[in-house]
């Protein structure tokens, strides 16, 4: 695995995300991510999963910077896997917590919400779906993940206007469960994991899958409508030039 880093301890598995500063996610990562997460859910030896970042990165989203390059095949082809791999990590049964040690924008966000609790770091930094203001039109399985924590009517002022939350923000909102020192970070989703873990497994995972029927139903359905209309605004001149103003700040601040 080049982008991701998996630790196991006493059957508690830790990713953490490990792509340059900023953990960007691109068509290697979300591949890595997948597959781990299809090794981990198979292993009779592991009964839970911490998602963690390093530094003050949990993960900045997309890989603009790489996806503004793609062709329209490879554009295509990498929303599919990201759209697949939200799915998939929405239906994942075991145990699952985000320790969000850093900034958690856009498709950083979307990891998080697919988990089933999430522990931020306090701090300056932000976590949120901020697609409308960078020029992608949010697809209907992304708000569902979104309104499932946030309710529907906060998930639709939000995702309309890209809000950005600060850790207590978002504390507030319910779009994560606690706020702790950096340097408890991993202690509290370790606690809030194996709170999870001391259940009857299959009592637990099949009350998750239950419970979370919609939203999987939501994020595996057929989006072969949606994407047709994302990548379409994807090539517009007006979602290209914001594309690229953005990616020129990035590269001066790389």
């Amino acid at each position: 695995m080049n982008t991701i880093s998996t630790s196991v301890k006493d059957r508690l598995a830790i990713i953490t995300l490990n792509r340059g500063k900023s953990n960007s996610l691109n068509r290697e990562m979300v591949t890595e991510l997948s597959d781990m997460l299809h090794n981990i859910e198979n292993d009779d030896n592991i009964g839970g999963l911490i998602i963690t970042g390093r530094e003050n990165f949990f993960s900045a989203g997309l890989d603009l910077i790489e996806l503004y390059h793609y062709n329209e095949e490879e554009a295509k082809n990498f929303w599919h896997l990201f759209l697949n791999f939200s799915a998939k990590i929405t239906s994942f049964k075991k145990p699952l917590v985000a320790a969000i040690n850093g900034h958690s924008p856009a498709g950083g966000c979307v990891i998080a919400l697919a988990c089933d609790a999430r522990v931020m770091a306090e701090g300056k930094y932000i976590i949120g779906l901020n697609e409308v203001p960078v020029g992608i039109i949010v697809p209907n399985s992304i708000f569902s993940l979104y309104s499932f924590w946030l309710g529907q009517a906060n998930a639709y002022r939000h995702l309309l206007e890209g809000k950005l939350f600060s850790p207590e923000e978002a504390l507030a909102v319910g779009l994560v469960d606690e706020v702790v020192k950096p340097g408890s970070i991993m202690t509290a989703a370790e606690r809030k994991a194996r709170k999870y873990m001391a259940f009857e497994a299959n009592t637990w995972q099949q009350s998750k899958l239950n419970l979370r029927k919609g939203i999987i139903a939501a994020t595996s359905a057929d989006q072969n409508e949606d994407l047709e209309i994302m990548l379409k605004q994807w090539w517009s001149p007006s979602t290209r030039a914001i594309l690229k103003s953005l990616i020129e700040g990035l590269k001066t601040k790389a």
